[in-house]
């Protein structure tokens, strides 16, 4: 991101604050300069890793309540994978991810035949489609040079066993 961008950037985060009606304090610039330096998707705990060094009073819980109203001043997104927290990114244009399933690494991906995709119709479902990100999921160049160890490098937990899901039992009525 270019130092002009960056300032357009924080103009915009500027002027949806005070347009929400919210103050600009130092605690949300911090957590939204944080972002913006960022192209690695970061997860709420890896924002206020970074944030704590500069504003150590700052809270985790606070800064969970930041990125959701930056989320939802449309200032960031939040990526969500299933298996994983969820991500924030700076990126609000369309654009797409691929995920290591090692290292959970996220990558941006921009590439015009996937914007074009006809969207299915889902009218039947009385769902209406206003957004799509498209997900491909594999193993990043770093992984694939690893040695292959069973969950060698995996940042996520494994998936549990059918045997390990709870369920809840049924009452009387049902069957």
């Amino acid at each position: 991101m270019t130092p002009a961008d960056k300032q357009r950037r924080i103009e915009r985060f500027e002027t949806a604050y005070h347009e929400s009606g919210l103050p600009v304090t130092m605690q949300r610039r911090a957590v939204f300069e944080a972002i913006l330096g960022r192209r690695d998707h970061p997860t709420a705990d890896q924002v206020f890793h970074a944030v704590h060094p500069r504003l150590p009073q700052l809270s985790r819980m606070t800064v969970y309540r930041i990125l959701g109203t930056l989320v939802s001043l449309g200032l960031v997104s939040r990526t969500c994978h299933a298996g994983s927290s969820a991500r924030f990114d700076p990126e609000l244009h369309q654009h797409h991810h691929l995920v290591c399933l090692n290292c959970g690494d996220i990558i941006d991906i921009e590439d015009a035949r996937l914007d074009q995709l006809p969207r299915p119709d889902v009218g039947r479902h009385g769902f209406q489609i206003e957004d799509y990100h498209i997900l491909f999921r594999g193993r990043c160049a770093g992984c694939r040079q690893k040695p292959h160890a069973p969950g060698a490098g995996r940042k996520t937990a494994a998936r549990p066993r059918i045997s390990q899901i709870k369920t809840k039992p049924k009452s009387k009525g049902q069957r």
